[in-house]
């Protein structure tokens, strides 16, 4: 029985065409370009780099945040009321905000029979709205804003510094050099009669008389405030303290001379700011808050809120 012919030719076709086929569909693109670093993804569209987020989500529940202890030292006045009251007292009062989430607030107000004293806490997450900024570097723009309210100087770059410092060690420098080579006769005063060089005129004489009494001959300064804060004590920056912190102290002098201070401090840990605000009223006139203890105390509290937040 003869076998029968296949044509080979149209079998060996369609293999061909199968296989450019399957090649049109497996070469879509140069496989170096798909390597390459630069090589956009599907559709065309590049990634962009989004700025980090902050730290903190969330944020502390602001009337539990300080410890009663603590609440006994900066408000004497707890310790006139009765137990109702003072537990009362102890629980605060929230701060009326839009969103808990952004920011949270509580306060007390205690009087006594010597001083009223008003404590306030704050809380502020910073979030920033743009791709290109982080909650952080927001954070920090903000707190900048508190100094300049606060009238306390941005902290300078101390590259930025340099030159002028080149410039007065170079000043000196000069001035030095102009000392050592100037003639001497010059430097004791060149001219001057014997009897000018040597003898001290009236004024000097009276000046000599007056060495070693204990008198300032200059007129004490009349305008100086003492109830101002000390030295050391003035508004400051904070080093120790979170990322950014600063330290403000104001008083406000009534007509009977006694004065509220109020004692601020502001530190920044990450993308949230919290205020400590310490506020004293003495009831006697010309009676005015001591300034250290008052920074002090409101300085304790802000380590304190800066470990609790660390907790959240």
């Amino acid at each position: 029985m003869a076998r029968k012919a296949y044509p080979r030719r149209a079998r060996v076709t369609g293999t061909l065409m199968l296989l450019v086929a399957l090649g049109a569909a497996g070469c879509t693109g140069d496989p170096a370009a798909e390597d390459s670093p630069d090589a956009k993804p599907a559709g065309g569209q590049a990634t962009t780099a989004q700025a980090e987020p902050g730290k903190y989500q969330t944020l502390p529940q602001p009337c539990r945040a300080v410890e009663t202890g603590t609440l006994d030292a900066m408000l004497p006045g707890l310790a006139e009321l009765d137990q109702e009251q003072r537990q009362k007292a102890y629980e605060g009062t929230s701060s009326v905000t839009y969103d808990s989430d952004r920011r949270t607030g509580c306060r007390w107000k205690v009087d006594s029979a010597d001083a009223g004293h008003l404590l306030r806490i704050d809380f502020e997450r910073v979030v920033s709205y743009s791709a290109s900024v982080s909650d952080d570097a927001r954070a920090q723009a903000v707190y900048g804003d508190r100094m300049k309210e606060a009238d306390l100087p941005l902290p300078s770059d101390p590259r930025e510094e340099q030159p002028e410092r080149r410039a007065d060690d170079s000043a000196k420098a000069d001035r030095d050099e102009a000392r050592a080579t100037a003639p001497a006769d010059d430097e004791a005063g060149q001219g001057a009669s014997p009897e000018t060089s040597e003898k001290p005129g009236k004024g000097e004489e009276e000046k000599e008389k007056g060495k070693g009494t204990g008198k300032s001959e200059e007129p004490a300064d009349e305008t100086a405030d003492p109830s101002a804060p000390a030295e050391g004590l003035e508004p400051r920056l904070l080093q120790e303290l979170a990322d950014d912190a600063f330290i403000d102290d104001q008083l406000t002098t009534s007509s009977s001379g006694s004065g509220q201070r109020t004692v601020t401090v502001v530190f920044r840990t990450s993308n949230v700011i919290v205020t400590v605000e310490y506020e004293a009223q003495p009831k006697q006139v010309a009676e005015v808050p001591d300034s250290a203890s008052m920074q002090e105390k409101a300085r304790e509290l802000a380590v304190l809120l800066a470990e609790r937040l660390s907790d959240v």
